[in-house]
């Protein structure tokens, strides 16, 4: 030590002596001098050849240490002052070396009987008796105690019986008889060796036995003995066979079975860490497992190497007390030499706890890996109230946990999965089985199978250091890592960010990681979307979907329709790609879409769907947007069926109003032409035609109304919203699209697929209206074929009139008396006249309600007024119920779609029945209200 420390402790000495060493009045200087010269001499060389303690510097355990001496000897009074002098002691802010004065104190207290100091012969004799009176030994101050304790009082004698009598082996011999009290204490030199006289008899040394320690006393020789014992403990520590202490298997140990039960007792404490440390060499030489698990058993390593550095300490004390031991002493002196079985017991206590702690876990640990095996560990600090157990296993997670980390690292700063041993929370799922995860069913493709099916989230594998917003952040940081150099082809930006970012994480250091991880999230979170949004346009392909697919832009809808109605009015069969295509390329050159960007006009393209027997053109076509990555992460394959659905569902709308406004303008162009010459015969029929059709169109025209604004530009507004929050991730994106999808599809198509189908009554509706606007056609084709009769009649007249000739013959009353005028038969029997030249459903002499040859112009008339009729109140029947539907829907905008439908009240509202015959109008037959039948019976008496 240096020599300032070294004055510093003998000054501290120095002071410490002055209060142990007692003063007596009787002494002189020079002899009191000499005695604290020996004291100071033999207290200094202790302390410079004790070495470094057994224990941790730590002043909590010392403290521990004293508290529990004062419980054992059951002296709570000096407990509660040691705690107030502790308490004072912590807030010393210049002592530095605290725990080791109070472990100095303990062990001082702790030790055996000091060995009284040898004093000179004279001076010894002397102070003898002057503390004697009459054989009675007087008692003097304690040499051990403070002047202010000298009450308390210590006998000092040189009598070895005595001293014997009160040693810690106890009373090896009987006491004096009173004769031999009265004997006269000789001088020294005088006195006879108790080898020499032994009750008045001179005796020879080695006639003097040895004598008996108490276990030889009462049991009989103990063999082996506890020196013996001690000499192999070491070996068994270490779980190696002894010459007095052999294992025999792998967790059981034979003792010797001379052995008293006390001394079994005390061994089969000292047997257990040496059976627990054989099972833990076993299992960390083992290389099962993954990284974490041999992180585990590294961790274990260094325990059980810091366990041999206590059994190399402890066989170091052995070897120091076997060389102390005096033969002539009883039980060989071992009790004097400090190291004992007992005290091996204590010095290993920590350690055992330590070694069952371990055992515990790998015994928990079977079967376990990676995160399950780290919150295993995490468990017994989490939830045990054993401030060692909790400390025990932080320190194991210390090292446990490197590899997890090293693999988080990787994870979220280069979007890599490095887990051979499948131990972390993120599940990579290879080509090789992805079969197996998906069972060949329902597979994506593109980029929405490397961000949904790629990876995916095991949490069976979160540790419970973690929390499960921390793990689901971290999964979405790797998995977009990932996509980002992988899926957007932008790896120089990841590797860029990785150099920079890049920082080591480690357990308990919770603060940088929740930091670290929040700076990433945002970073990688942030260049995905700008990636989406300025470099793969997404924004521009959701309007393009919007404008083209969802109809919105009207302008090219309308010139698209237009140019295509003479073409779709064919059958299916006889459509072909090209020349959809070259009118597609028209609409665009004739509207605004003209303007778009090229790429969205590539991506937009025409198609047919799957011909069946007997669709005509309107069924089959479609409008395509092609979407590819990685745009197609978010307007998924599922979602652009969805964006063709409702299209379809639209086109079908489009095209019954663009049927009905046709018939609309033919009929109020025809009112100042050829209907109203025949207004006498045919006005009340078209009359209620114009009402019909214009109830139609009101409810066509409200229907696309709440499609295209109360629901598409609603849920787009939503969508835009939802799309432009600050720090959005790409899931983020992905929720509010598929919101936005399912409002358009469940709104848009009135709840499609509920409790109520909307979507086939709407169906059944657009067809009726359809077969309305061909029996209008009918109906323009026989005014025609009226007007034109007519003509023909008129023009016969005057030539007969200017040729000075009857104007009418009998053979003209009999040709109208025989029926239909020629020029009507060909549109009749051919199918499709110049009435029906816009009608995809040409009318046949069948459907209006008569055979071919020698029908009379009332018969058709008769059947054309019936059809509408018919359809007319079908129409009403059908809308009746879809409004008390409407009505009773729980979405606010249904409701509102119903009572714009009927806010004149026109209609009254009826609700099906659920039974047979509701299931029979869903079919396709409606059952007729009471007003239904009340207006065929009108319309059937009136075209009679």
């Amino acid at each position: 030590m240096s020599k300032t420390t070294e004055e510093r402790v003998e000054h501290a000495l120095t002071a410490l002596l002055e209060r142990l060493l007692p003063s007596y009045p009787d002494d002189e200087e020079e002899d009191a001098d000499e005695r604290f010269d020996t004291a100071f001499s033999f207290a200094l060389e202790s302390l410079r050849s004790a070495g470094d303690p057994p224990i941790a510097s730590d002043i909590n355990h010392a403290s521990d240490l004293i508290n529990k001496k004062f419980i054992r000897e059951n002296t709570p009074g000096k407990a509660i002052r040691f705690s107030n002098l502790y308490s004072k002691l912590l807030t010393q802010p210049v002592l530095n070396q605290k725990w080791a004065m109070l472990y100095f104190l303990y062990q001082l207290s702790d030790s055996d009987t000091p060995p009284i100091l040898t004093e000179s012969g004279s001076a010894l004799h002397e102070r003898l008796q002057s503390h004697r009176t009459n054989g009675v030994i007087q008692p003097t101050s304690s040499p051990g105690l403070s002047p202010q304790h000298s009450n308390e009082r210590q006998f000092i004698v040189n009598s070895p019986a005595f001293n014997e009598a009160f040693s810690n082996a106890g009373l090896l011999k009987l006491p004096k008889t009173e004769e031999e009290k009265r004997e006269k204490v000789l001088p020294p030199e005088r006195q006879e060796k108790p080898s020499e006289r032994r009750n008045g008899a001179v005796m020879k040394e080695e006639d003097v036995a040895a004598p008996e320690s108490p276990l030889e006393h009462v049991s009989g020789p103990m063999n082996p003995s506890e020196p013996a014992l001690l000499r192999d403990l070491p070996f068994t520590l270490q779980g190696l066979t002894s010459i007095n202490l052999a294992f025999t298997e792998k967790s059981s140990l034979v003792f010797p079975t001379t052995l008293p039960v006390p001394l079994i007792s005390l061994l089969h404490t000292l047997v257990e860490p040496a059976l627990l440390y054989r099972n833990l060499s076993q299992f960390v030489e083992s290389s099962e497992g993954g990284l974490v698990g041999q992180s585990f058993r590294s961790a274990l390593g260094i325990e059980l190497r810091a366990y041999l550095g206590l059994v190399a300490t402890l066989e170091g004390q052995i070897r120091r007390a076997l060389a102390m031991l005096d033969d002539s002493q009883p039980r060989h002196g071992i009790g004097k030499a400090g190291v004992t079985l007992k005290r091996c017991v204590i010095w290993t206590r920590d350690a055992t706890m330590g070694l069952r702690l371990m055992s515990a876990m790998v015994e928990n640990s079977k079967g376990k890996k990676g995160g399950e095996l780290i919150s295993l560990i995490h468990s017994f600090s989490l939830s045990h109230g054993d401030p060692f157990v909790g400390g025990f296993a932080e320190r194991l997670l210390s090292h446990v946990t490197r590899p997890f980390y090293d693999m988080l690292r990787q994870w979220i700063y280069d979007g890599e999965l490095s887990d051979p041993y499948q131990e972390f929370f993120v599940l990579e799922h290879h080509e090789r089985n992805d079969d197996e995860i998906t069972n060949g069913e329902n597979r994506k493709g593109g980029a929405t199978s490397v961000w949904d099916e790629k990876y995916t989230l095991n949490k069976r594998m979160v540790p419970s250091i973690v929390t499960e917003e921390f793990s689901n952040k971290v999964f979405l940081i790797g998995k977009t890592l990932n996509f980002i150099r992988h899926s957007c082809g932008d790896a120089a930006w990841v590797v860029s960010y990785s150099k920079e970012a890049s920082r080591e994480l480690r357990y308990g250091d919770t603060a940088a990681l929740e930091r670290s991880i929040g700076e990433a999230y945002k970073t990688t979170m942030a260049r995905l979307i700008h990636l989406m949004a300025d470099k793969f346009k997404l924004f521009d392909h959701l309007q393009a979907l919007k404008k083209y697919i969802l109809l919105g832009a009207g302008d090219f809808i309308a010139v698209l329709m237009e140019s295509l109605s003479s073409n779709l009015d064919r059958p299916a069969n006889t459509q072909y790609r090209h020349t959809l295509t070259a009118q597609l390329e028209h609409a665009v050159r004739n509207s605004n879409a003209q303007f778009d960007s090229p790429d969205v006009l590539r991506r937009l393209d025409s198609r047919m769907l799957e011909l069946s027997h007997g669709e005509i053109g309107w069924d089959v076509f479609t409008l395509e947007y092609k979407i590819d990555a990685p745009v197609d992460v978010i307007v998924t394959p599922y979602g652009t069926k969805q964006y063709l659905k409702v299209f379809n569902f639209l086109w079908r709308v489009k095209r019954v109003e663009f049927e009905l406004g046709s018939t609309w303008r033919r009929c109020m162009t025809g009112c100042r032409g050829v209907l109203g010459s025949v207004e006498d015969k045919l006005g009340a029929d078209w009359k209620r035609v114009r009402g019909g059709i214009a109830e139609m169109i009101h409810f066509v025209n409200q229907l696309q109304y709440y499609i295209l604004f109360e629901v598409i530009e609603a849920s787009w507004s939503d969508l835009q919203a939802a799309m432009r929050k600050p720090e959005s991730t790409l899931d983020d994106l992905i929720s509010a699209h598929a919101k936005y999808l399912n409002s358009i599809t469940r709104k848009g198509l009135l709840g499609a697929g509920g409790a109520v189908d909307f979507t086939n009554q709407l169906h059944e509706l657009l067809k009726i209206m359809l077969g309305y606007k061909e029996a209008v056609d009918g109906l323009y084709g026989a005014s025609v074929a009226e007007f034109t009769r007519r003509q023909e009649l008129a023009a016969r007249v005057e030539n007969r009139t200017a040729k000075g000739g009857w104007g009418i013959t009998e053979r003209d009353d009999e040709n109208s008396d025989a029926g239909t005028p020629l020029s009507l038969k060909p549109s009749i029997k051919g199918g499709k006249g110049r009435g029906s030249t816009d009608s995809p459903f040409p009318l046949s002499a069948a459907a209006l309600g008569f055979t071919e040859g020698g029908e009379s112009e009332d018969l058709l008339l008769q059947g054309l007024r019936t059809r509408l009729s018919a359809l007319n109140a079908d129409f009403k029947a059908r809308v009746n119920v879809l409004l008390g539907d409407l009505y009773h829907q729980p979405d606010a905008d249904m409701r509102w779609l119903a009572m714009v439908m009927n806010f004149n009240d026109v209609y009254q509202p009826v609700r099906r029945k659920r039974g047979v015959k509701g299931r029979e109008r869903e079919r396709g037959s409606v059952r007729e209200t009471p007003a239904v039948g009340k207006e065929r019976g009108e319309e059937a008496a009136k075209a009679k």
